[in-house]
C-alpha cells in the first residue's frame, strides 16, 4: 500500500478516520518495492481473530469509518471473511487491499456476502513476462481473471499500479487494460522509497522524461475517457518541489496496526529509530491515539525546526514526510528534503540527476523481497 500523498487535506477532528489493519506480513510475492519492513520476518506474533475484533471495536469508538484490510497478503489469513463480516456489522466501510494471489471466485463471493464493499487490486504490468520479473511469480493471468471476477460480483475496484522505471513506459497499455477490465479507478502510484523500495531505488526510479511522457498519456486518456474511468497519477516525491501532506499529518486521520499489534501513524513509521511505538496488546487504542508519546511526537507544529517553523505552508504540508526526513537526513524532525526550502534538497537533486543520466542501464539485479526477511538479489 503506497504512502498517502494526494493534495486532498482532511480534518479528522481528532479522529482516526482511516484505519488500516495489516493482518500479516506473509506474502507469496517478492516485490522489490514492498512497503513491509526489510526485517519483517522478526515480527511473527500476529494478532488473533479475537484481538483483531477488539481493535476494530476500539477503532469504531474512536471514530474510524474507513477500514483497509492489508498485509503482506491479507488473503493468507483464514479468518479474513470472519473479520470482514464483523467489521461490516459494527459499521465500517471495508476495503480489501490485495495482490489477488489467494483470492478465488469462491472466497470473493464469501467476502462480498460478509459485507466487503471495495477491492484494491495491484497489477504490475500488462504482460506475463514483465509481471513475473517484477513480482517473482507467474501470476499475471490469475490477476486478470480475478479482476474480471471482482467486476462480475459488482464490487467497485481500484486497479493499483506500482510505477517504476520498469513499467512506466507501458502507461497507455495499462490504461487500455483497465478499460478492458471495466474497473472504475486506476491509480498509477509512483513508488515511494522506503524499506524494500529504498534498497532498490537506483534500479526503480524513473527519469524525468519518462514521468513527463507518462503523465501526458494519463492526461490524454482522462480527456478521452471522461467519467468512464477515473485515473489517479501520484507523482513521486523526489520530482516535486514541495512535500506532500503525508498522511494528512502525523497522527491526524490515519492509524495503522501492524500484524504484531504495533500501532503506527503510517505503515512505514517503525523505520524511524528512537521512537517506541505502543502495542495494542499492552495499551488501549484510545490512549495510544490520544496520549502515547509516539503518536504525539510530530503532531501540530511545535516540533518543527527551521525552515518549517516559520514557513507559511506548514499548515498545508505539515512539514512533509517524517520517515523520508529520517531516511535521507538522519533526523526525523528535519524538513522533508523534497522541499526546495530544505537545506538538504541537494540530496534529492543528486538522486534525480543520477536517475536521468543518459543511457543509464536498469537491468541490474533487483533485491527481491523474500520470506527470510533479508535482502536477496533476483535469481538467488
Amino acid at each position: 500500500m503506497p504512502k498517502d500523498g494526494s493534495g486532498l487535506s482532511l480534518d479528522g477532528l481528532g479522529m482516526p478516520l482511516w484505519l488500516v489493519v495489516e493482518l500479516t506480513y506473509k506474502c507469496p510475492l517478492k516485490c522489490p518495492w514492498c512497503s513491509n519492513p526489510v526485517d519483517f520476518n522478526k515480527y511473527r506474533n500476529e494478532l488473533t481473530t479475537e484481538e483483531w475484533k477488539a481493535v476494530l471495536d476500539e477503532g469504531r469508538r474512536l471514530g474510524s469509518v474507513q477500514l483497509g484490510f492489508s498485509g503482506g497478503e491479507p488473503m493468507l489469513r483464514k479468518d479474513l471473511e470472519q473479520l470482514v463480516e464483523y467489521a461490516d456489522k459494527i459499521g465500517y466501510y471495508t476495503n480489501l487491499i490485495t495482490s489477488g494471489v489467494g483470492l478465488t471466485p469462491e472466497r470473493l463471493r464469501a467476502l462480498k456476502k460478509a459485507g466487503l464493499k471495495q477491492v484494491q487490486l495491484s497489477i504490475q504490468a500488462c504482460d506475463s513476462e514483465l509481471n513475473e520479473k517484477l513480482v517473482g511469480l507467474d501470476v499475471f493471468d490469475h490477476k486478470v481473471a480475478i479482476a474480471r471476477a471482482i467486476k462480475a460480483e459488482g464490487l467497485p475496484m481500484v486497479l493499483n499500479v506500482p510505477v517504476s522505471r520498469y513499467n512506466i513506459d507501458y502507461t497507455a497499455e495499462l490504461i487500455d487494460l483497465a478499460v478492458d477490465l471495466k474497473v472504475e479507478y486506476v491509480e498509477f502510484a509512483n513508488i515511494q522509497y522506503y524499506n524494500w523500495a529504498l534498497l532498490n531505488r537506483s534500479e526503480l526510479i524513473p527519469t524525468r522524461e519518462q514521468l513527463a511522457r507518462s503523465e501526458a498519456i494519463v492526461n490524454e486518456a482522462r480527456a478521452r475517457l471522461g467519467k468512464a474511468l477515473t485515473i489517479y497519477f501520484v507523482v513521486p516525491d523526489y520530482f516535486d518541489k514541495r512535500p506532500k501532506a503525508c498522511m494528512n499529518g502525523w497522527g491526524a486521520i490515519h492509524l495503522t496496526i501492524a500484524p504484531d499489534g504495533t500501532a503506527l501513524p503510517c505503515q512505514e513509521a517503525r523505520l524511524i529509530k528512537g521512537i517506541e511505538f505502543p502495542n495494542v496488546k499492552k495499551h488501549g487504542l484510545d490512549w495510544i491515539w490520544k496520549a502515547s508519546p509516539g503518536f504525539n511526537k510530530f503532531r501540530g507544529d511545535s516540533w518543527m525546526k527551521e525552515p518549517c517553523r516559520s514557513c507559511d505552508e506548514r499548515e498545508r504540508d505539515y512539514g512533509g514526510c517524517r520517515c523520508q526526513a529520517f531516511l535521507l537526513t538522519g533526523d526525523a524532525a528535519n524538513a522533508d528534503p523534497v522541499c526546495s526550502k530544505s537545506p538538504h534538497r541537494h540530496l534529492i537533486d543528486e538522486i534525480v540527476e543520477r536517475a536521468s543520466e543518459e543511457n543509464r542501464a536498469h537491468d541490474g539485479k533487483l533485491i527481491m523481497r523474500n520470506r527470510r526477511g533479508a535482502p536477496q538479489s533476483a535469481g538467488e
